[in-house]
């Protein structure tokens, strides 16, 4: 193959594949019907054409038959009258109409050959454009149908994508949340266990600490004393010298 081949191979290629990728199945279904019917019009315009012709051939020889019939007729009167030269001129031109008209039969018949022949050409073709009518609109529902069903994919595809981004966003910020939570909770830890200092004011000094546990050995003491007035006279002496008992 030469380089110009191959170059010219290359464009054809090309070409067709902008044309395969900017073709519309429905517009090119649409334009082949149209060109169908186009023709399906031509021929019926023929079959007109030849019907038309036919019948001008038949009034022409009902007219030239008329004569005929007319020339007869003066034929006949003129015998009558003795005018024997005047029926002869009546039955020769009598007899010119005859190849006239015989002429005309052999036309006609010619006619009613080929307007049959086109009225089947017609008919046919009027089926194929029917069936190609059919055709034509099941491939495009299956057409439209298929087109609507790819572009509903293409759509839950853009959807699952969209989806699968928020997923991956919602995962960062849990992860994140919990590392933030996991941050909090280990500097509780180190602030309860003095390893950090609470900045909030939240932790005591020495005099702070005696303070309390001062009031915590007064508030055990009210409750034992309150526990005591609550229990039986006898228990209360027992109480008592178990207490006596304890300060010897």
């Amino acid at each position: 193959m030469s380089i110009f081949q191959r170059i010219a191979a290359i464009f054809g290629a090309k070409a067709n594949k902008a044309l395969d990728k900017a073709e519309n199945p429905n517009e090119t279904l649409d334009y082949s019907y149209q060109k169908q019917l186009e023709l399906l019009q031509k021929v019926r315009r023929g079959v007109a054409d030849v019907a038309t012709s036919r019948k001008r051939l038949e009034l022409q020889m009902t007219q030239l038959e008329q004569q005929q019939t007319k020339l007869s007729g003066q034929a006949q009167k003129a015998m009558e009258v003795g005018r024997e030269d005047l029926a002869r001129e009546a039955l020769t031109r009598k007899s010119g109409l005859d190849q006239q008209i015989t002429d005309l039969q052999g036309q006609h018949e010619g006619l009613q050959g080929e307007e049959q022949k086109l009225t089947l050409a017609s008919q046919r073709l009027q089926a194929k454009v029917d069936a190609f009518r059919t055709r034509k609109e099941t491939i495009k529902a299956t057409y439209n149908a298929a087109e609507a069903q790819s572009k509903i994919g293409e759509a839950f595809s853009g959807i699952s994508e969209e989806l699968g981004d928020v997923g991956l966003a919602v995962q960062r910020a849990e992860d994140k949340t919990a590392s933030l939570q996991a941050r909090a909770g280990a500097v509780d830890e180190l602030i309860a266990s003095g390893a950090l200092e609470d900045v909030t004011g939240s932790s005591k000094d020495d005099i702070s600490s005696q303070l309390d546990a001062l009031s915590s050995e007064n508030d055990v003491e009210m409750e034992l004393n309150r526990m005591r007035e609550s229990l039986p006279a006898s228990s209360n002496k027992q109480q008592q010298s178990l207490e006596g008992e304890d300060k010897q």
